[in-house]
């Protein structure tokens, strides 16, 4: 199962949830999950927001290698699930993909670019309980 999380620029949001989302699948045992993330507005190889890598540690997750991606016609075609930060971005990819395959995390998920390492940490503590609670729905098609 492809799991793809998505924001706007896939710098920090998405990110940090796709190596919390890592951690916690690796911690519960899950097996055929693969995580990855990108950006509806990502320019391709911009570095994740220092503050993004400074949260995920907290976390246990090294996210320092993390480098942007846009979403591409590929991307949408090799990916199973879609967990997206926020419902606006959730809407512009139900132009592309079936509704169905779109989940938005914890109803949204605020952008804390720009912010101190404070802001980065509360989002991915919202992050990371969002996952946990909707875990069974976002791996649900790999336990069918």
């Amino acid at each position: 199962m492809n799991i793809l999380f998505v924001c706007t620029g896939n710098t920090c949001r998405s990110p940090m949830a796709e190596g919390i989302f890592g951690k916690i699948v690796a911690d519960k045992g899950l097996k055929n999950i693969k995580a990855s993330s990108a950006g509806l507005f990502a320019m391709t190889g911009d570095e994740v927001a220092e503050n993004a890598v400074k949260a995920a540690e907290r976390f246990g997750c090294d996210i320092s290698a993390h480098r942007a991606r846009r979403i591409t016609s590929y991307i949408l075609d090799e990916t199973d699930r879609f967990v997206c930060m926020t419902p606006e971005h959730a809407a512009s990819l139900a132009l592309y993909v079936p509704s169905d395959k779109i989940t938005v995390l914890g109803g949204g998920i605020p952008d804390p670019y720009g912010g101190n390492l404070e802001t980065y940490l509360t989002c991915a503590n919202s992050i990371r309980n969002a996952l946990l609670a909707q875990l069974d729905e976002i791996t649900a098609e790999e336990s069918e």
